[in-house]
C-alpha cells in the first residue's frame, strides 16, 4: 500500500467522523480508526496504527485522542496533531455542552434529581464491580494485602495525598521484589 499525503482539512474531518461515531471508549475507535485512516485514506498501514495506539495507551489521556494527535503528526506535524485533536474531540464538546446546557434549564426538576441520584447508585455498583475485580487480580499474597491496608489507611485516617500515596506503594513494591529475589 502506498501511504499518501493528508491535508488538514481531510486529518479534521475524518477524526471528527472516528469521534462522532465512536462509542463505548478507546477500543471502540479500531475498527473505524482502521476504515479511514488505512482503508480508505492509506495514511498509515496497520502495524504503524498498532504501534501508535499502544503508544497512546501508555500515555496520559485519553486513547482516541492521543492516537489522533499521533497520526495528525505524523502526517502534517504540529498542524495536523492539533487539526486531527479537535476534529475528534470536537463531537464530544458539542454534545457535552449541549446536554450541560439542557441539564441546567430542568436541574431543578425533582424528576431530573431522582433520575441522577439513580445514576449516583449505579455508578457506585460499577465503581464497586471495578475495584472487586482489581482486587481478585492484585491481592495474591499477604504483602499485597498488607500494602492495600497500608493505603486504605494513609487515605482516610491520614489523608495523604494520592500522589505520597502512590509513591509510597512504588517504594514498597520495590522494596518486596527485592527481598523476594534475595530471599529467592
Amino acid at each position: 500500500m502506498k501511504k499518501r499525503e493528508a491535508g488538514l482539512w481531510e486529518l479534521y474531518v475524518s477524526f471528527l467522523k472516528i469521534g462522532g461515531l465512536t462509542f463505548g471508549g478507546g477500543y471502540a475507535m479500531l475498527p473505524m480508526l482502521q476504515r479511514e485512516v488505512i482503508d480508505r485514506h492509506h495514511w498509515v498501514d496497520e502495524q504503524e496504527v498498532l504501534d501508535i495506539y499502544a503508544i497512546g495507551q501508555c500515555t496520559p489521556g485519553i486513547i482516541a485522542v492521543n492516537t489522533a494527535t499521533m497520526i495528525g503528526y505524523r502526517k502534517r506535524g504540529i498542524a495536523g496533531a492539533i487539526v486531527a485533536t479537535l476534529g475528534e474531540v470536537t463531537p464530544s464538546l458539542v454534545i457535552i455542552s449541549t446536554l450541560a446546557s439542557i441539564l441546567m434549564s430542568v436541574q431543578d426538576s425533582v424528576w431530573i434529581q431522582r433520575a441522577f441520584g439513580g445514576i449516583r447508585v449505579a455508578v457506585c455498583a460499577l465503581i464497586t464491580q471495578a475495584i472487586v475485580n482489581l482486587a481478585k487480580k492484585s491481592l495474591v499474597d499477604w504483602q499485597t494485602i498488607l500494602l492495600y491496608l497500608l493505603v486504605i489507611g494513609a487515605s482516610v485516617f491520614a489523608h495523604l495525598s494520592p500522589i505520597a500515596v502512590v509513591l509510597i506503594a512504588i517504594v514498597y513494591g520495590l522494596m518486596v521484589q527485592h527481598l523476594k529475589r534475595r530471599a529467592a
